[in-house]
This record gives C-alpha cells, sequence and structure tokens, in this order.
C-alpha cells in the first residue's frame, strides 16, 4: 500500500517552522482506498509571501486543529504503508520531525515521484509537479494548496506506475538503494561516479555553480552522509531543492583536500558554506622609514595585496611578539609604536637605551640593531616542501608553502626523484589563508606530520 502525500507549511525547513495542512490519499496500487485531509494550526504566524503563495491564512487555521490532535490519527495512516511524495524528502522531514514531537516515530520506506518521473519519462526540460503533469496531460487543480497537489501526485504515480518497464519502483525500494534519499533532481549515476578517496567535492546548482565545497577522506561516503538521516535542518533542505549535481577534485591525501577546500571556498564563495566565509582579521608587523630615516616597526590590519614581515591571528599575540623585539634586540618602544602615550620613553626614564627615539640620535646606530632583526628574520624563513600520497600509485603529491607569503601543490611521478628547483613550473597556486596557516604550521614543525614528509630550502635574505 502506498500513502500519497502532500503538505503546506510555514517555511521551507522542519526546524524552524510547521505544517498548515496535510492531505493523504492511501492507494492499493490500483486505485484510492483512503483519503484524509485537514488544515493544521501551525502555532505560529503564517509569513505573508507564504499567504500569497498557498493561499492559506492565519484566519484560515486559526479553529484549524493543532497537529498533537490529529498525531495518532496520521502516524497510523501512515505506519505501514510506502510514503510517496513529490520531493518527498520536504514532506517527510515535516511529517517525521512533527510526530516525533508528539510521540510517534515514523520509519518507513520512502518513494519521491521527481526522482521516478526523471527515470521513467526521461527528457522533459522541468520535473515541477505543475510542469511534469502539464508535459504528461494531467489535469492538476487547486495548486499550491495540499488536496490538490497531492491529487496531481496521485494521478502522476498510477502514471508512472503503468509505465515503469524497467521495475524503477521496485529497485527504488530495494534495501541500500540511494534513490531514498538523494536530491529529487540528481541522478544516481552521478553520486556513483564519485571515487572513495581523498578530495574535494562540489555541490552544483541548475546552472551549474557551486552552492557548496566540501572535502573528505572518502568522498563518496561524505557526500552520502549529506543525504542521510535527520533532513529537518535549513542547509539539508536548501541541498534537496538546489543541488542538481556533483563534481569532484581528487587530491590523493587529507591535508591537499583541507587545503583546496578552504582555497575553493574563498574562491567560488558558495551560498552554503558559512563558517569559512567569515571575515577572518588578521594583524601583522610591519617596518618602514621615518623622516628621520630610522628604521620603525608597527601592527596593523593586513589588508589586501600587503607583505608583512610576520602576521598573527590576534593583536595581542603581535603585540607580544613585538614586545619580544624590543627587548631582545634593544629596539625602542615608541619607535616601534609599542608605547603610543605622549610620555617620554620609558626606555629612556629608566636608562635602558640611549635615546633612539629622540631626534638628534644618529640613526645609523639604531638601525643597525634593526637589521640583526631583519637579518635573523629572513635567515628563519624557508620553503617547506610537504610530501605525500598521490592521486594513485604512481606519483606523489608535494605541497609548496613559504609562511606568510604562498601556497601550492602539483603531482610527480614516484619513480623520480624530485627536482625541487624545477617545481615551480608545474605548481597550481592557491591563496593562503590563515586557516591554512594553522593547518600547516604543524605539520611543518613535526608536531602532526605523519604520513608527509617535510623538506626545507632557506630562502635568500633580504632588507634594508
Amino acid at each position: 500500500m502506498y500513502a500519497i502525500v502532500d503538505i503546506e507549511t510555514t517555511g521551507g525547513h522542519a526546524t524552524q517552522n510547521r505544517i498548515t495542512e496535510i492531505s493523504v490519499f492511501i492507494h492499493d496500487g490500483e486505485k484510492v482506498v483512503n483519503h484524509f485531509e485537514t488544515l493544521v494550526h501551525p502555532e505560529m504566524l503564517i509569513p505573508p509571501y507564504i499567504q500569497a503563495f498557498t493561499g492559506i491564512s492565519n484566519e484560515m487555521v486559526a479553529n484549524a486543529p493543532k497537529f498533537a490532535s490529529i498525531a495518532e490519527q496520521l502516524f497510523e495512516l501512515l505506519k505501514d504503508n510506502i510514503f510517496i511524495a513529490h520531493n518527498v524528502n520536504f514532506d517527510h522531514s515535516f511529517i517525521k520531525n512533527q510526530l516525533l514531537e508528539s510521540g510517534y516515530d515514523l520509519n518507513v520506506k520512502k518513494l519521491c515521484t521527481v526522482r521516478l518521473s526523471r527515470k521513467i519519462v526521461p527528457g522533459h526540460r522541468s520535473y515541477s509537479l505543475g510542469n511534469i503533469c502539464a508535459a504528461l496531460g494531467i489535469h492538476l487543480e487547486n495548486r499550491h494548496r495540499a488536496g490538490g497537489d497531492a491529487l496531481a501526485t496521485v494521478k502522476l504515480f498510477e502514471y508512472l506506475l503503468k509505465n515503469d518497464l524497467e521495475n524503477h519502483i521496485d529497485d527504488s525500494l530495494k534495501r541500500g538503494s540511494k534513490e531514498q534519499v538523494l536530491p529529487p533532481n540528481v541522478n544516481k549515476s552521478d553520486f556513483e561516479k564519485l571515487p572513495k578517496s581523498p578530495g574535494v567535492y562540489y555541490f552544483v546548482n541548475d546552472k551549474g555553480l557551486a552552492v557548496y565545497v566540501g572535502k573528505a577522506k572518502n568522498i563518496r561516503s561524505r557526500v552520502g552522509t549529506h543525504f542521510s538521516g535527520d533532513l529537518k535542518g535549513k542547509q539539508k533542505q536548501n541541498f534537496m531543492r538546489e543541488v542538481f549535481g556533483f563534481s569532484h577534485t581528487p587530491t590523493g591525501n587529507e591535508l591537499l583536500a583541507i587545503l583546496l577546500e578552504s582555497h575553493e571556498i574563498r574562491r567560488l564563495w558558495p551560498d552554503e558554506n558559512r563558517a569559512q566565509k567569515r571575515v577572518q582579521q588578521v594583524y601583522g608587523l610591519f617596518d618602514y622609514l621615518d623622516q628621520n630615516n630610522k628604521i620603525r616597526f608597527g601592527i596593523d590590519k593586513v589588508r589586501k595585496d600587503q607583505k608583512p614581515l610576520v602576521t598573527f591571528s590576534t593583536h595581542a599575540a603581535a603585540l607580544d611578539y613585538l614586545n619580544g623585539l624590543i627587548e631582545q634586540y634593544g629596539l625602542c618602544p615608541k619607535l616601534c609604536n609599542s608605547q603610543t602615550n605622549k610620555a617620554d620613553c620609558i626606555q629612556v626614564q629608566h636608562n635602558i637605551c640611549d635615546g633612539y627615539c629622540l631626534v638628534q640620535t644618529n640613526p645609523a646606530a639604531y638601525n643597525a640593531k634593526a637589521q640583526t632583526f631583519f637579518d635573523e628574520l629572513m635567515a628563519e624563513k624557508k620553503t617547506y616542501y610537504i610530501v605525500g600520497k598521490g592521486r594513485n600509485y604512481k606519483e606523489q603529491c608535494v605541497i609548496t608553502y613559504e609562511p606568510g607569503e604562498s601556497i601550492g601543490y602539483t603531482f610527480v611521478s614516484n619513480k623520480e626523484a624530485i627536482d625541487f628547483t624545477s617545481l615551480r613550473e608545474s605548481l597550481i597556486p592557491m591563496k593562503l589563508n590563515s586557516l591554512m596557516e594553522s593547518v600547516l604550521s604543524p605539520v611543518v614543525s613535526g608536531e602532526k606530520s605523519k604520513g608527509y614528509k617535510v623538506y626545507t630550502q632557506m630562502k635568500m635574505a633580504v632588507g634594508f
């Protein structure tokens, strides 16, 4: 037996919205044998745009039953039947969620008439309920009301039953089939083409634009988790509605997958990626010459195309580093902008330095101290080459990393020694960001380098 369902709601996802109308037709495979339909008091106001879309107003549901009062009847109607709807995961997520609130756990098999229509009657431009019904000559009355849409879905399902020459309906009900959980507009074959290896994956919309970017040790397995389990959340419902296909970039190892994901999120700016799209404030230590030709230092926010000497995730960390420089190299807190008040230099007051902040002091002696810092800083700067697994057994991956400056990757044959000097010709560049730096820092320090080999190359020192 089949339970063919349609609902109207206050919004697009089950965690923050409620059902306003429900219609269920019980079908034995040949005809309708039972029908249940009612408006439902949502216990919240219906937004004006939803009222305009469905025609269901707050006044219409004011005296309607609350969901809790129909929960038992609805559960008994659905529990032993196959749950069918047009975009089934949307309707199922709302009903399952509100039944759970009333103490009923609905666990049933599902069929999606969008997915079935794509398989049984392929080739149509649109598989929305209105468009596919029009294309197949199915009359649809009372559009965007539960009763009208549910009855149209009944007629569509009957059409699909009669024309299912390749047993797609039975195949969809088999245990392990992804047909019940994948977005309605995604082909199962697209999912099955995803590899079971590390990399970055992309969810794309009907225009081929990325709506979400993720990384995984096992791409196919990770993609599957987005469409299994609890589907009532806003992001999962958006995936169900917006995703029309998948693509992927294999990386061969998890480290590159993490780095490439971060790069791609900032490059593509997908709607459904939020965490890494927050503005990450980075602070830097900068140097400059003042009007008296003295080398000075200061901390500021790092802006586009700026090249700080050193970067930090917080202003406090930058200030601690700067104060350490002042003590270690005998620098002037006034000239380093560490002491910003109008009082005399604290170093001069305590006879710690020779008053380098005073205008009449010869800048050469002070600059020599600053140059010592430059020399030691540049001596510490290195290019790191992180070697890990490639995309197949014939190759290995090389990630090049210059802290605070650049990052890139390439793949080379594992049958030959790596020529680090010629790698730049084949490097795929990425835009370095603070998240990448936080991931790479423990790798190059040896703290978290298991599975990777790290090589270094000193940079040429530069200064004033």
